[in-house]
């Protein structure tokens, strides 16, 4: 059987010392294009970063060896970058605008000729505010309402004295293509957490229910739900993915219906150090709710493995995570892995 194979490692250099959060678009060409953050002034996420591409011709088996920039640098930094093909097959390319610590926000900008040119940025939220929004966490829903999970971190000056850990969980939403957007209400975390609902992602369900997943610092990730396209939420809870404060990365398998989710299992099927981002594994799930089926993709004790983007291609998912660890920064170095599907739905895997 074939097993999962790294295709593009992306190390740290003096000049670029961090290379982070990417996401895959499939081009209607055949090509691929793997974009993601590559810093240039510091590896700290409020370093000056731009959105770099790189491409493949061969089905991901091999991709360039040089970046083309996609997004400059205008502002503090530009990071966190989504591809979505939209039902009008244009493709959406959203990024976060890090202007400051009370104002960071997430812009879409679209090309309909396959990546050759893009519209003007649009702003996603209206108002200023420290919107967290993960790579590749888009998606567009089956009535065609666009959704992003975002974390609101209030910041009263502009510092990280007053920079709030404890963060709100929400969706930004448009129903015209992304002309115009509405926030919904907002998701508080149990008052004992710290670090409240961080790094949402969202899923729709079988049944239209959206359903909202987000680490937080109580030994697993949190999920909430929505029966009104992300509007209105039930009260967070824990899931069954027992986890570190680090984020999962959750899609829908094309080919057999179920969910894909990529974590940091501190459940015990496998070894871990408390409160590292390690091991990476894979877990299915036919309802979102309840996983089977885990696999080991990274399991050096050492390593830090977090920020996943997910890809499916012909036969095969694409990973695109940070893979750093005690001689590399934990988000410093970015690795794409190729993982047949046979590999992760044939064979025992641990449950």
């Amino acid at each position: 059987m074939k097993t999962p194979k790294v295709v593009l490692e992306l190390n740290p250099t003096a000049s670029n010392p961090r290379n982070s959060e990417g996401s895959i678009i499939e081009l209607e060409d055949g090509r691929l294009m793997f974009a993601y953050s590559h810093f240039y002034g510091g590896a700290a996420d409020d370093a000056p970063a731009f959105i770099a591409a790189r491409f493949s011709a061969d089905r991901g088996q091999s991709w360039d060896r040089e970046d083309t920039i996609l997004v400059q640098n205008e502002v503090q930094n530009v990071m966190s970058v989504s591809f979505l093909r939209l039902n009008t097959r244009e493709i959406g390319l959203f990024y976060l605008l890090r202007y400051s610590l009370q104002d960071l926000r997430m812009v879409i900008s679209k090309s309909r000729d396959e990546g050759k040119t893009w519209s003007e940025p649009r702003l996603c939220m209206a108002e200023p505010g420290y919107y967290v929004v993960n790579n590749d966490r888009i998606i567009q829903l089956a009535d065609g309402r666009i959704l992003i999970p975002a974390a609101l971190h209030p910041c009263t000056d502009g510092t990280w004295e007053t920079w709030q850990p404890k963060a709100r969980a929400s969706c930004v939403f448009s129903d015209d293509g992304g002309a115009t957007w509405s926030c919904s209400k907002a998701l508080e975390a149990p008052k004992e957490s710290g670090s409240g609902l961080q790094e949402p992602g969202i899923i729709q369900l079988p049944d239209g229910t959206v359903m909202l997943w987000a680490r937080t610092d109580l030994g697993s990730q949190y999920i909430a739900f929505s029966k009104d396209g992300g509007c209105t939420w039930s009260q967070s809870e824990p899931s069954d993915l027992l986890s570190p404060l680090s984020p999962a990365s959750i899609k829908r398998i094309p080919s057999t219906g179920e969910y894909l989710c990529l974590y940091n299992d501190h459940s015990g099927r496998f070894s871990f150090v408390p409160g590292k981002r390690t091991p990476l594994v894979a877990a299915r799930s036919r309802d979102g709710i309840t996983w089977y089926g885990h696999k080991l993709v990274e399991g050096d004790p050492d390593g830090w493995y977090c920020y996943t983007s997910i890809s499916f291609v012909d036969d095969n998912v694409f990973l695109g995570y940070c893979a750093g660890d005690s001689q590399v920064g934990g988000l410093n170095r970015l690795r794409l892995t190729r993982v047949p599907l046979s590999w992760l739905l044939e064979g025992g895997g641990h449950d």
